[in-house]
């Protein structure tokens, strides 16, 4: 910097505390310029970070600080000119040190005028090194970089930013991808656009935002909406942006779609529902059935007794009370049916049914149980295979479905009947095993079932009927009995458009194995003999109630209460023209006595009187089932079938 005049003392002052200053400061460059570029001071900050020394680099151009691509394009020179015009040249960029290697600087070019006559003298020049900052910021644009590399590349997860109003700022390739929409499309709206109308309605965005806002985050599961309407179920987190000065300036929303895992989730539960529906009707089965044969010993002493006191009785009103009494125990045998039908414990006698024939002996039944207000239709294509069914119990089961749609309409209506050939393949995806079925179709135009009834409708002591008007047995009496033989039954229902109820039945030529007791002619007379009858049951009830019967029926009857006590009779000497006995036992079944009788003594012919549908494994042939409870008549034909063609009866 030149100055004119004659300079005083204390400028000299200045002048060297000036000097002293710049001296001192290590972390600039600050070098002066003649007007042409060329170095004409050097301090100790030019020396540490440039490398130059004093002497190797005043004189100097000031150009060979510059990348050899600047000084090609005139950097060095279009700074000077800038300083000159308009008072001042600053900007950032790469020099060189002396030994070649590069540094990011920040510079600063002032002309330096004399202040008196205006003649430019030079420049100062000020330069600051800026490379490790540089390296900060290379390094986190290159994270960011990365990131948002990073972020595009996801498309699992919906990642989307959103200002403090909750408008998208910006939108990620999973965004696109789950949500449907483009970013040209999204961003610039609001978020709510994901959210259902109810959920827009109760203002779950507004809320969202807010948890967000005072929580420190927001993470709710939930429905949500794709560009073309779909719903699926999404789970959303919702985190809030801070400032440096911890304002929050919008919210970062990452969303996952789970539908797939909640359609899982829900088959799962669905199936461990159906485990536990079925876990409990085996259990109410069981249950039932146990109930169901006790019962039928308790009816087997009561109708057995009524039996033998009416014979007894000449009084017309005391006979009137006793027929009412059995008319009471008749009803709790066909309960006892039911119950049994529906644990699939019933005695079956299947074999081919034609069901146009069958419902043709029923139409007087079936018109006189619907009555007048409702019209009966019954429709059966030719070619109909017969079905393989127990007779009786089949005819039950179709009355139980029309007397259950009779009931469906309390104002009248109409009832179709029908049946067609069905055929059950692998791929089918039924749960009946692949094969030709018949199918019974029951269709009324009833009040029909809302989906939480139409559920329950198969299950036992379910009913819609009002109190003592419906025992709940009556549909899964049907189910039981069609399961038993190898169909189903399935209901179809809507409310107020009426319930078709579906009953299949194998075909007779592919009929499941049954297993059914072997009968003899029922024109067999019943015999007049007097027989040495050996009768056994665990119940004292039941046994005074069978030998009391036999007694009556003119024949001798020794009594034991166990399988054990049987063989000591059986041992003793004493000879038998006949064994009664029952089934469960303890200690000895009565399946094991019959297996020990009938090697012993194989000549004595065998009645085995249970409430079980099912025979014992293994017993030998010609053993005759009597099914409890049973009255004095088939006591009394049972014996007869069995002792047919046998030995000279005792005392003959």
């Amino acid at each position: 910097m030149g100055v004119s005049g004659d300079m005083t003392s204390d400028d000299n002052l200045a002048d060297d505390k000036y000097r002293l200053l710049v001296e001192s400061v290590t972390d600039y460059a600050i070098y002066m310029l003649d007007p042409a570029g060329f170095v004409s001071s050097w301090n100790p900050g030019a020396r540490r970070f440039k490398g130059y020394q004093d002497h190797e680099i005043i004189g100097r151009h000031f150009s060979r600080f510059y990348t050899v691509d600047d000084q090609a394009a005139g950097l060095p020179a279009r700074a000077l000119d800038t300083a000159s015009r308009e008072g001042r040249f600053e900007n950032e960029g790469w020099r060189v040190r002396k030994d070649g290697t590069r540094f990011w600087a920040h510079v600063v070019i002032d002309p330096i005028v004399h202040p008196t006559s205006g003649k430019a003298l030079g420049y100062a020049k000020i330069t600051r090194d800026l490379t490790e900052r540089k390296r900060q910021e290379e390094a986190l644009r290159q994270s960011e970089q990365s990131f948002r590399l990073l972020v595009q590349a996801v498309t699992d997860y919906a990642i989307c930013m959103l200002d403090e109003n909750g408008t998208v700022t910006n939108w990620n390739a999973g965004a696109q991808r789950i949500k449907g929409y483009r970013p040209e499309e999204i961003i610039g709206r609001h978020f709510s656009i994901f959210y259902t109308d109810e959920d827009q309605a109760r203002g779950e965005c507004e809320r969202a935002l807010a948890s967000a806002r005072s929580g420190g985050g927001f993470q709710i599961e939930g429905w949500r909406v794709r560009k073309n309407g779909e719903r699926f179920w999404a789970s959303v987190v919702i985190d809030p942006i801070h400032d440096d000065r911890g304002h929050i300036i919008g919210f970062a929303k990452l969303t996952r779609d789970l539908t797939e895992r909640r359609h899982s989730d829900e088959a799962l539960q669905s199936a461990r529902e159906a485990l536990y529906q079925a876990q409990k009707m085996e259990s109410l089965g069981q249950l039932t059935g146990g109930v169901a044969h006790d019962f039928n010993n308790l009816l087997n002493t009561v109708i057995g007794s009524l039996e033998l006191l009416r014979k007894q009785v000449t009084d017309e009103r005391l006979l009137g009370l006793i027929g009412n009494a059995l008319q009471g125990a008749t009803r709790g045998v066909t309960l006892t049916q039911r119950m049994l039908a529906f644990a699939r414990r019933q005695e079956l006698q299947p074999g081919p049914v034609n069901l146009p024939e069958l419902i043709g002996g029923m139409s007087d039944l079936l018109a006189r149980s619907v009555g007048p207000s409702i019209g009966l239709e019954t429709l059966f294509p030719t070619g109909l295979h017969p079905v393989f069914a127990d007779r009786n119990q089949l005819e039950v089961a179709i009355l139980n479905l029309v007397v259950n749609a009779r009931d469906a309409m309390p104002d009248g209506g109409r009832i179709t009947l029908t049946a067609r050939n069905a055929l059950v393949t692998e791929d089918s995806h039924s749960p009946l095993a692949p094969g030709s079925y018949v199918q019974i179709i029951v269709t009324d135009t009833g009040t029909g079932m809302d989906p939480q009834t139409l559920a329950k409708a198969s299950e036992p002591f379910f009913t819609t009927k009002g109190v003592g008007k419906g025992t709940g047995l009556g549909l899964p009496m049907v189910l039981g009995t069609a399961e038993q033989l190898g169909g189903s039954l399935t209901l179809q229902s809507e409310v107020g458009r009426g319930t078709t109820a579906t009953l299949w039945l194998r075909t007779s030529e592919q009929g499941p194995d049954v297993a059914t007791i072997e009968s003899h002619p029922a024109s067999v007379a019943t015999t007049a003999l007097p027989l040495a009858i050996l009768a056994v049951d665990d119940d004292a009830l039941i046994l005074m109630n069978t030998v009391a019967l036999l007694e009556d029926l003119g024949h001798t009857v020794v009594e034991a209460n166990s399988g054990r006590e049987a063989l000591k009779q059986l041992e003793s000497g004493q000879s038998f023209d006949l064994i009664i006995t029952d089934h469960a036992m303890p200690h000895m079944t009565g399946g094991q006595l019959i297996a020990e009788a009938s090697t012993r003594w194989p000549h004595i012919p065998i009645i085995l009187a249970t409430g079980y549908a099912e025979m014992p494994d293994g017993l030998p042939p010609g053993v005759r089932r009597l099914g409890k409870p049973f009255w004095q008549a088939d006591l009394e034909k049972a014996i007869a079938e069995v002792t047919a063609a046998t030995r000279t009866p005792v005392g003959a």
